[in-house]
């Protein structure tokens, strides 16, 4: 492997959700560590599941990977880092300022916003403090999604104007007392991460058009702000050898191998590994040793496999939620289990039942037009694009609040501005606005990765809170969108999963998360099933064999109701292809 060759002290995994990152990650953390190295595998996503890999409990403190002598694993729980840079900001204030300006800081601090810059502090100071990692020859980093990481790579550069202003109005930040220090804290990771000498970054893709569209506007985007010194790991390519006597494997290949002809030209000059498809699932040291082997894996020739998979379809739900006439639908789960696909799939079988849609999606990285590919009766398409929302919102702030400030105080309001809470506040409100509209017709919801998409149901219960504080005493009747996402009647949430043991886990977790919120799914939908596409490779049989244990235990334990989407031959793009995730038989 070209990103194994002689490799700097950090290793910088980033890429798509669900691409693999987490799963090249840990083989490479026990690659390394198993050559005699010391090694930590650090986590800094909110939806981190390298505990589930490992089948150890990890959380947010080093812990020793028992199995891999040298190698020690963190999860940075965003939570707890949230709470600590709280009390670290209040702390020092607290008992020599009155208690309301106390308790106003830490209501500044308690926003989703925070989270993800204290998760990203203590990112930064592993990086930076040689205390903590000095016994270590190697540290891996297993980030979040793409947008969110590049978004709070770009920090330093964001608070500068702000932070050497030294006063306006409150910001998400906290008190600026001490800011300076993190900015500089920050600037020396953002250094750290553009020394070639230091850090390997690895852009981890899939052998997918749309994916790797969005790992080249990654590369770019890393290299705008210094870090251009870049690998690709292009993940999960079906060997050829797999492909006889299979439509459903040749069809898999002839559209990996054209996704693979077709790579975006800022690609081409990265240097370039190809990981190969493995028939089992990348959960347990033994089985990730394996993954970055070139030699292929050796299995039965034939697996048991039902001939047919008695499972519901998508269609039977459909049929429940078109009863409605309208109604809140949304698709939510981590990346890369297809739920833009699914969100459009559902939208369209609405719409060519003569029932008004619009769909719409919160994923920066979604691609609904390239889907849909065509436009259908009684469906409208939009995107909350999130800088478009984020420059809407300062320009309203900036025509109201700022119309009667002098120059130095409007220059203070634009700084204040661009903290990183202004684009959770712009999108929130233009979130709230779209789901109104699912009161006289139905609004089907492509959510973001699970991560930043409890970060925004975070804002709307935050939001609910208020509005229950200023209205309860008044008598009045009011809806808050957190109440609307809490009434089943008037809001599905569909989870979307693989038939595999990680994404079943981290959606059990979400589910685990949506209702703590009060809000409780409506239905599972398990994509891509390689078991219900009935396949004839090895391969791709054993993979069908591992599924039925996932889909069992979503039938069994997770789900009040669910479907089974199989793995289909051709991409699901197009309105007639997308009718087919609905009804396969059709």
């Amino acid at each position: 492997m070209k990103f194994l060759d002689q490799p700097p002290r950090f290793l910088f995994f980033t890429g798509k959700g669900g691409v693999g990152k987490t799963s090249i990650a840990c083989a490479t953390a026990i690659q390394l560590a198993e050559a005699g190295r010391h090694v930590l595998l650090v986590s800094t996503d909110p939806a981190s599941n390298v505990g589930q890999v490992f089948g150890i409990g990890i959380g947010n403190k080093i812990t020793a990977i028992v199995d891999v002598p040298g190698l020690a694993a963190l999860e940075i729980d965003p939570q707890a880092a949230a709470q600590a840079y709280r009390d670290r900001i209040v702390g020092p204030v607290r008992g020599l300022l009155p208690d309301a300006t106390v308790k106003g800081i830490e209501e500044q601090l308690s926003g989703a916003c925070t989270t993800e810059i204290a998760a990203f502090d203590e990112f930064t100071v592993l990086l930076t403090e040689s205390a903590l990692t000095a016994g270590y020859d190697h540290i891996v980093f297993d980030t979040a999604p793409t947008g969110h990481t590049i978004r709070l790579l770009q920090l330093p550069g964001a608070w500068s104007g702000f932070l050497e202003a030294g006063k306006g109005d409150a910001s998400c930040l906290g008190p600026l007392a001490g800011l300076e220090k993190q900015r500089e804290q920050y600037k020396a990771a953002v250094d750290a991460l553009a020394d070639e000498a230091r850090t390997r970054l690895i852009l981890v893709a899939r052998a997918q058009q749309a994916t790797l569209r969005e790992v080249a506007r990654t590369h770019e985007e890393l290299a705008a702000i210094g870090l251009s010194q870049q690998y690709l790991v292009i993940n999960g390519i079906l060997p050829h050898a797999e492909i006889d006597k299979d439509p459903l494997a040749a069809a898999i290949h002839e559209r990996e191998q054209a996704a693979l002809k077709a790579i975006p030209e800022m690609l081409k000059t990265l240097p370039c590994d190809q990981v190969m498809l493995k028939p089992f699932n990348l959960v347990g040291v033994e089985n990730l040793r394996q993954l970055l082997l070139d030699t292929p894996v050796q299995g039965e020739a034939r697996v048991a496999v039902p001939a047919e998979l008695d499972v519901p379809s998508l269609s039977e739900l459909v049929d429940d939620i078109a009863k409605d006439g309208h109604g809140l639908v949304m698709l939510m789960g981590k990346g890369g289990v297809g739920k833009t696909t699914l969100a459009a799939a559902v939208a369209v079988e609405l719409a060519h039942r003569g029932l008004p849609v619009h769909l719409t999606t919160s994923d920066p990285a979604a691609h609904l037009a390239e889907t849909l590919n065509g436009a259908l009766d009684n469906l409208t398409v939009s995107r909350i694009d999130p800088e478009e929302e984020t420059e809407r919102y300062r320009q309203h702030v900036l025509k109201t609040k700022g119309a009667k400030l002098d120059a130095q105080g409007l220059a203070l309001l634009e700084e204040d501005l661009r903290s990183p809470c202004t684009e959770e506040i712009a999108v929130f409100q233009a979130f709230s606005h779209i789901i109104r509209e699912a009161g006289r017709q139905f609004v089907v919801m492509d959510t973001a990765p699970t991560g930043h998409t409890l970060l925004l149901l975070d804002a709307t219960g935050a939001y609910h809170r208020e509005v229950t504080r200023q209205m309860g005493k008044s008598g009045l009747h009011y809806t808050t969108p957190m109440m609307q996402l809490q009434d089943t009647r008037r809001t599905k949430v569909l989870i979307a999963a693989l038939a595999e043991t990680t994404p079943v886990l981290e959606a059990a977790s979400l589910q685990d998360d949506l209702r703590r919120a009060g809000i409780e799914p409506w239905a599972w939908i398990i994509n891509m099933s390689v078991a219900a596409a009935e396949p004839e490779s090895s391969l791709l049989r054993r993979r069908a064999a591992n599924e039925l244990r996932e889909i069992d235990a979503v039938a069994s334990r997770h789900a009040q109701r669910y479907a089974v989407v199989p793995l289909l031959r051709e991409e699901p793009v197009g309105t007639e292809r997308l009718r087919m995730l609905i009804n396969p038989q059709a």
